[in-house]
Protein backbone atom coordinates (compact mmCIF):
# COMPACT_ATOMS: atom_id res chain seq x y z
CA UNK A 1 0.00 0.00 0.00
CA UNK A 2 1.67 3.07 -0.95
CA UNK A 3 0.08 6.84 -0.25
CA UNK A 4 -1.43 8.64 -2.70
CA UNK A 5 -4.19 11.43 -3.13
CA UNK A 6 -6.65 9.08 -3.84
CA UNK A 7 -7.07 7.85 -0.22
CA UNK A 8 -8.86 11.56 0.46
CA UNK A 9 -11.02 11.24 -1.95
CA UNK A 10 -14.16 10.16 -0.02
CA UNK A 11 -13.39 12.77 2.60
CA UNK A 12 -12.94 15.70 0.41
CA UNK A 13 -16.25 14.70 -1.55
CA UNK A 14 -17.72 15.57 1.79
CA UNK A 15 -16.66 19.46 0.87
CA UNK A 16 -16.71 20.66 4.48
CA UNK A 17 -15.44 23.52 5.70
CA UNK A 18 -14.43 22.21 9.13
CA UNK A 19 -13.06 18.78 10.22
CA UNK A 20 -15.73 15.92 9.60
CA UNK A 21 -17.44 15.03 13.31
CA UNK A 22 -18.95 11.42 13.90
CA UNK A 23 -21.39 11.86 16.56
CA UNK A 24 -23.85 9.97 19.10
CA UNK A 25 -24.43 7.81 21.79
CA UNK A 26 -21.56 4.95 23.08
CA UNK A 27 -24.56 2.97 22.87
CA UNK A 28 -28.01 2.52 20.97
CA UNK A 29 -30.67 2.06 23.84
CA UNK A 30 -33.56 2.97 22.31
CA UNK A 31 -35.62 4.42 19.20
CA UNK A 32 -36.82 7.13 21.16
CA UNK A 33 -33.11 7.68 22.43
CA UNK A 34 -31.39 7.27 18.89
CA UNK A 35 -33.88 9.43 17.53
CA UNK A 36 -33.61 12.05 19.87
CA UNK A 37 -29.85 12.39 19.80
CA UNK A 38 -30.23 12.25 15.70
CA UNK A 39 -32.32 15.53 15.36
CA UNK A 40 -30.58 17.34 18.00
CA UNK A 41 -27.02 16.90 15.80
CA UNK A 42 -28.71 17.52 12.50
CA UNK A 43 -28.28 20.59 12.23
CA UNK A 44 -24.81 20.93 13.79
CA UNK A 45 -21.10 20.18 12.18
CA UNK A 46 -21.73 16.66 13.12
CA UNK A 47 -21.86 14.64 9.18
CA UNK A 48 -22.04 11.41 10.82
CA UNK A 49 -24.23 9.76 13.33
CA UNK A 50 -22.84 7.30 15.23
CA UNK A 51 -24.05 4.86 17.68
CA UNK A 52 -22.42 1.12 18.85
CA UNK A 53 -24.86 -1.86 18.26
CA UNK A 54 -22.92 -4.48 19.64
CA UNK A 55 -20.38 -3.46 22.44
CA UNK A 56 -17.74 -5.95 22.96
CA UNK A 57 -17.63 -4.98 27.03
CA UNK A 58 -14.16 -6.05 29.07
CA UNK A 59 -16.29 -8.29 31.58
CA UNK A 60 -19.45 -10.20 30.98
CA UNK A 61 -22.92 -9.37 32.53
CA UNK A 62 -22.21 -5.62 31.42
CA UNK A 63 -24.76 -3.88 28.68
CA UNK A 64 -23.18 -5.37 25.27
CA UNK A 65 -25.75 -3.86 22.78
CA UNK A 66 -29.00 -4.37 21.29
CA UNK A 67 -27.92 -6.10 18.63
CA UNK A 68 -29.64 -6.15 14.84
CA UNK A 69 -32.57 -3.95 16.51
CA UNK A 70 -30.70 -1.16 16.50
CA UNK A 71 -29.78 -0.95 13.11
CA UNK A 72 -33.63 -0.33 12.12
CA UNK A 73 -33.43 2.75 14.04
CA UNK A 74 -29.89 4.01 13.22
CA UNK A 75 -31.68 4.00 9.41
CA UNK A 76 -34.89 5.39 9.85
CA UNK A 77 -32.96 7.95 11.85
CA UNK A 78 -30.59 8.26 8.33
CA UNK A 79 -33.90 9.02 6.46
CA UNK A 80 -35.53 11.72 9.15
CA UNK A 81 -32.44 13.62 9.34
CA UNK A 82 -30.22 12.79 6.12
CA UNK A 83 -27.31 12.31 8.25
CA UNK A 84 -25.00 9.01 7.47
CA UNK A 85 -24.81 6.82 9.81
CA UNK A 86 -21.88 4.46 11.53
CA UNK A 87 -21.63 1.69 13.60
CA UNK A 88 -18.74 -0.62 14.89
CA UNK A 89 -18.13 -4.54 13.38
CA UNK A 90 -16.59 -7.05 14.50
CA UNK A 91 -16.91 -10.07 12.68
CA UNK A 92 -18.37 -10.66 8.84
CA UNK A 93 -22.17 -11.64 10.20
CA UNK A 94 -21.96 -7.55 11.76
CA UNK A 95 -21.24 -7.00 8.40
CA UNK A 96 -23.77 -8.71 6.70
CA UNK A 97 -26.51 -6.86 8.51
CA UNK A 98 -24.77 -3.38 8.50
CA UNK A 99 -24.56 -3.63 4.46
CA UNK A 100 -28.19 -5.07 4.28
CA UNK A 101 -29.45 -1.78 7.00
CA UNK A 102 -27.47 0.67 4.33
CA UNK A 103 -24.94 2.01 7.06
CA UNK A 104 -22.64 4.27 5.48
CA UNK A 105 -19.67 4.05 7.52
CA UNK A 106 -17.92 0.80 9.29
CA UNK A 107 -15.28 0.55 11.53
CA UNK A 108 -13.52 -1.52 13.26
CA UNK A 109 -13.04 -1.80 16.68
CA UNK A 110 -9.53 -1.49 19.32
CA UNK A 111 -10.22 -5.27 20.69
CA UNK A 112 -10.93 -6.39 16.67
CA UNK A 113 -7.58 -5.10 15.27
CA UNK A 114 -5.25 -6.76 17.49
CA UNK A 115 -6.92 -9.89 15.53
CA UNK A 116 -5.30 -10.69 12.04
CA UNK A 117 -7.31 -13.44 11.86
CA UNK A 118 -10.50 -11.72 12.56
CA UNK A 119 -9.79 -8.13 10.11
CA UNK A 120 -9.09 -11.07 7.47
CA UNK A 121 -12.41 -12.20 8.13
CA UNK A 122 -14.16 -8.62 7.88
CA UNK A 123 -11.36 -7.20 4.50
CA UNK A 124 -12.83 -10.64 3.01
CA UNK A 125 -16.58 -10.05 3.86
CA UNK A 126 -16.24 -6.48 2.72
CA UNK A 127 -14.55 -6.99 -0.22
CA UNK A 128 -14.83 -4.35 -3.16
CA UNK A 129 -17.22 -2.68 -1.06
CA UNK A 130 -17.86 0.85 -1.36
CA UNK A 131 -18.75 1.78 1.67
CA UNK A 132 -15.92 3.81 4.04
CA UNK A 133 -14.21 1.45 6.77
CA UNK A 134 -12.41 2.64 9.21
CA UNK A 135 -9.59 1.06 11.47
CA UNK A 136 -9.13 2.25 15.30
CA UNK A 137 -5.38 1.98 16.48
CA UNK A 138 -5.21 -1.92 18.31
CA UNK A 139 -5.57 -1.97 22.21
CA UNK A 140 -1.64 -2.34 22.39
CA UNK A 141 0.67 0.46 21.41
CA UNK A 142 1.99 -1.25 17.94
CA UNK A 143 1.98 0.73 14.47
CA UNK A 144 2.99 -2.13 12.16
CA UNK A 145 -0.59 -4.26 13.10
CA UNK A 146 -2.62 -1.33 13.41
CA UNK A 147 -0.97 -0.51 9.61
CA UNK A 148 -1.51 -4.25 9.13
CA UNK A 149 -5.24 -4.04 9.53
CA UNK A 150 -5.44 -1.25 7.04
CA UNK A 151 -3.43 -3.24 4.60
CA UNK A 152 -5.74 -6.03 4.78
CA UNK A 153 -8.66 -3.65 3.97
CA UNK A 154 -6.73 -2.36 0.93
CA UNK A 155 -5.60 -5.91 -0.30
CA UNK A 156 -9.65 -6.92 -1.04
CA UNK A 157 -10.12 -3.31 -3.27
CA UNK A 158 -11.75 -1.56 -0.24
CA UNK A 159 -10.78 2.27 -1.42
CA UNK A 160 -12.42 4.28 1.22
CA UNK A 161 -10.27 3.52 4.06
CA UNK A 162 -9.22 6.08 6.95
CA UNK A 163 -7.86 5.46 10.73
CA UNK A 164 -9.35 6.24 14.42
CA UNK A 165 -6.87 7.46 17.22
CA UNK A 166 -8.24 6.54 20.03
CA UNK A 167 -5.25 5.77 22.33
CA UNK A 168 -4.04 2.91 23.83
CA UNK A 169 -4.56 0.80 27.08
CA UNK A 170 -1.65 0.56 29.77
CA UNK A 171 -1.53 -1.19 33.60
CA UNK A 172 -0.38 1.92 34.74
CA UNK A 173 -2.70 5.05 35.94
CA UNK A 174 -3.34 8.10 34.20
CA UNK A 175 -4.99 11.23 33.40
CA UNK A 176 -6.42 9.32 30.43
CA UNK A 177 -8.14 5.88 29.66
CA UNK A 178 -6.27 5.36 27.17
CA UNK A 179 -3.09 7.01 27.02
CA UNK A 180 -2.72 9.33 23.55
CA UNK A 181 0.72 8.06 22.58
CA UNK A 182 0.62 10.45 20.20
CA UNK A 183 3.82 9.77 18.35
CA UNK A 184 2.19 6.79 17.27
CA UNK A 185 -0.56 8.59 15.13
CA UNK A 186 2.11 10.92 14.40
CA UNK A 187 4.31 8.29 12.89
CA UNK A 188 1.20 7.21 10.75
CA UNK A 189 0.46 10.49 9.22
CA UNK A 190 4.00 10.67 8.13
CA UNK A 191 4.33 7.46 6.24
CA UNK A 192 0.32 8.00 5.27
CA UNK A 193 0.09 12.03 4.68
CA UNK A 194 -3.68 11.39 3.04
CA UNK A 195 -4.76 8.67 5.08
CA UNK A 196 -8.08 10.03 6.60
CA UNK A 197 -7.20 10.39 10.45
CA UNK A 198 -9.76 10.85 12.94
CA UNK A 199 -9.34 10.94 17.08
CA UNK A 200 -11.55 9.77 19.17
CA UNK A 201 -11.39 12.15 22.13
CA UNK A 202 -14.20 10.25 24.35
CA UNK A 203 -12.45 6.71 24.65
CA UNK A 204 -8.47 8.73 25.31
CA UNK A 205 -10.29 10.70 28.02
CA UNK A 206 -12.77 8.01 29.54
CA UNK A 207 -13.88 11.64 31.26
CA UNK A 208 -15.53 14.70 29.25
CA UNK A 209 -13.73 17.24 31.13
CA UNK A 210 -10.63 16.97 29.31
CA UNK A 211 -12.43 16.18 25.70
CA UNK A 212 -11.99 19.23 24.59
CA UNK A 213 -7.84 19.71 25.22
CA UNK A 214 -7.43 16.04 23.55
CA UNK A 215 -9.44 17.83 20.51
CA UNK A 216 -7.56 20.62 20.65
CA UNK A 217 -4.04 18.87 20.12
CA UNK A 218 -5.92 16.24 17.70
CA UNK A 219 -6.49 19.48 15.57
CA UNK A 220 -3.06 20.99 16.21
CA UNK A 221 -1.55 17.77 14.63
CA UNK A 222 -3.73 17.98 11.48
CA UNK A 223 -5.94 15.10 12.35
CA UNK A 224 -8.90 15.32 9.47
CA UNK A 225 -11.61 15.01 11.80
CA UNK A 226 -13.05 13.73 15.27
CA UNK A 227 -15.33 10.89 16.73
CA UNK A 228 -17.17 12.29 19.84
CA UNK A 229 -19.72 10.11 21.87
CA UNK A 230 -22.44 12.43 21.99
CA UNK A 231 -25.79 11.98 24.40
CA UNK A 232 -28.61 14.26 25.70
CA UNK A 233 -28.79 12.58 29.02
CA UNK A 234 -25.04 11.63 29.76
CA UNK A 235 -25.00 10.59 32.98
CA UNK A 236 -27.58 8.35 32.74
CA UNK A 237 -25.96 6.57 29.33
CA UNK A 238 -26.29 2.75 29.49
CA UNK A 239 -22.57 2.64 29.11
CA UNK A 240 -19.53 4.91 29.03
CA UNK A 241 -21.33 7.30 30.77
CA UNK A 242 -18.65 9.32 31.82
CA UNK A 243 -16.84 10.40 28.71
CA UNK A 244 -20.01 11.51 26.88
CA UNK A 245 -21.22 14.79 26.17
CA UNK A 246 -24.39 16.47 25.42
CA UNK A 247 -25.01 18.06 21.63
CA UNK A 248 -24.94 21.28 22.92
CA UNK A 249 -22.12 20.63 24.61
CA UNK A 250 -20.82 19.60 21.44
CA UNK A 251 -21.68 22.64 19.20
CA UNK A 252 -20.05 25.32 21.34
CA UNK A 253 -16.89 22.38 21.76
CA UNK A 254 -16.64 23.04 18.01
CA UNK A 255 -17.02 27.04 18.07
CA UNK A 256 -14.25 27.10 20.68
CA UNK A 257 -11.96 25.32 18.67
CA UNK A 258 -9.40 26.62 16.98
CA UNK A 259 -9.07 24.95 13.30
CA UNK A 260 -6.78 26.44 10.79
CA UNK A 261 -7.12 27.32 7.57
CA UNK A 262 -4.10 27.76 4.74
CA UNK A 263 -5.12 29.91 2.51
CA UNK A 264 -1.37 31.31 1.69
CA UNK A 265 2.43 30.79 2.22
CA UNK A 266 2.40 32.73 5.40
CA UNK A 267 -0.38 30.73 6.64
CA UNK A 268 1.35 27.48 5.02
CA UNK A 269 4.18 28.35 7.58
CA UNK A 270 2.32 28.90 10.62
CA UNK A 271 0.53 25.55 10.28
CA UNK A 272 3.47 23.86 9.90
CA UNK A 273 4.98 25.70 12.45
CA UNK A 274 2.46 25.06 15.06
CA UNK A 275 2.48 21.56 13.79
CA UNK A 276 6.19 21.08 14.48
CA UNK A 277 5.60 23.15 18.27
CA UNK A 278 2.56 20.24 19.13
CA UNK A 279 4.48 17.13 18.22
CA UNK A 280 7.38 18.87 20.39
CA UNK A 281 4.85 19.75 23.67
CA UNK A 282 3.82 15.70 22.93
CA UNK A 283 7.55 14.56 23.17
CA UNK A 284 7.88 16.99 25.82
CA UNK A 285 5.26 16.00 27.89
CA UNK A 286 6.68 12.06 27.45
CA UNK A 287 9.81 13.29 28.36
CA UNK A 288 8.63 14.43 32.00
CA UNK A 289 6.55 11.27 32.59
CA UNK A 290 9.94 9.30 31.60
CA UNK A 291 12.35 11.20 33.92
CA UNK A 292 9.27 11.37 36.91
CA UNK A 293 9.65 6.94 36.79
CA UNK A 294 13.46 7.17 36.59
CA UNK A 295 13.26 9.21 39.73
CA UNK A 296 10.82 6.83 41.56
CA UNK A 297 13.15 3.64 40.81
CA UNK A 298 15.95 6.38 42.08
CA UNK A 299 14.23 6.46 45.22
CA UNK A 300 13.50 2.53 45.35
CA UNK A 301 17.56 1.98 44.61
CA UNK A 302 17.86 4.61 47.79
CA UNK A 303 15.63 2.38 49.71
CA UNK A 304 17.77 -0.62 49.78
CA UNK A 305 20.90 1.28 49.87
CA UNK A 306 19.72 2.16 52.71
CA UNK A 307 18.69 -0.92 54.26
CA UNK A 308 21.95 -2.20 53.17
CA UNK A 309 24.19 0.65 54.36
CA UNK A 310 25.89 1.55 50.74
CA UNK A 311 27.22 4.25 49.45
CA UNK A 312 25.27 6.24 47.25
CA UNK A 313 27.65 7.17 44.44
CA UNK A 314 29.08 4.42 42.66
CA UNK A 315 31.23 5.78 40.92
CA UNK A 316 31.94 2.40 38.15
CA UNK A 317 28.38 2.15 37.62
CA UNK A 318 27.69 5.86 36.55
CA UNK A 319 30.99 6.03 33.94
CA UNK A 320 29.51 2.90 32.15
CA UNK A 321 25.99 4.38 31.87
CA UNK A 322 27.87 8.11 30.65
CA UNK A 323 30.15 6.29 28.03
CA UNK A 324 27.20 4.70 27.00
CA UNK A 325 24.91 7.09 26.37
CA UNK A 326 27.03 9.20 25.12
CA UNK A 327 27.64 6.65 22.39
CA UNK A 328 23.86 5.99 21.84
CA UNK A 329 23.38 10.04 21.70
CA UNK A 330 25.70 10.05 18.73
CA UNK A 331 23.44 7.69 17.31
CA UNK A 332 20.55 9.89 17.25
CA UNK A 333 22.51 13.19 16.51
CA UNK A 334 23.21 14.14 19.96
CA UNK A 335 26.42 15.81 20.41
CA UNK A 336 28.68 14.37 23.44
CA UNK A 337 28.68 17.83 24.94
CA UNK A 338 25.16 18.25 25.48
CA UNK A 339 24.74 14.03 26.96
CA UNK A 340 27.01 14.54 29.14
CA UNK A 341 25.47 17.97 30.67
CA UNK A 342 21.74 16.18 30.53
CA UNK A 343 22.83 12.84 32.17
CA UNK A 344 24.74 15.09 35.09
CA UNK A 345 22.08 16.74 35.70
CA UNK A 346 19.82 13.50 35.75
CA UNK A 347 22.57 12.00 37.76
CA UNK A 348 22.34 14.96 40.37
CA UNK A 349 18.74 14.67 40.81
CA UNK A 350 18.83 10.99 41.59
CA UNK A 351 21.71 11.67 43.78
CA UNK A 352 19.71 14.36 45.58
CA UNK A 353 16.60 11.42 45.93
CA UNK A 354 18.64 8.87 47.57
CA UNK A 355 20.00 11.24 49.70
CA UNK A 356 17.00 12.58 50.91
CA UNK A 357 15.43 8.47 51.92
CA UNK A 358 19.18 7.71 53.47
CA UNK A 359 19.38 11.02 55.99
CA UNK A 360 15.26 11.03 55.99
Amino acid sequence: MENTKELRTWLDAFGLEHPLVIAGPCSAETEEQVLKIAHELKDTDATVLRAGIWKPRTRPGNFEGVGALGLKWLQKAKQETGMLIATEVANKDHVKLAIEHDVDILWIGARTTVSPFIVQEIADALEGTDKIVLVKNPVNPDLPLWLGAIERLYAKNIKKLGVIHRGFSTYEKTRYRNNPEWQIPIELQNRFPDLPLICDPSHIAGRRDIIFDICQTALDLNFDGLMVETHYDPDNAWSDAAQQITPKTLIQMMIDLKVRKATDTEADYRNALNTLRTQIDVVDHQLIEMLGKRMKIADSIGELKKEKNVAILQTKRWNEILGKMILEGQEKGLSEEFVLKMFKAIHQESINHQEKIINS
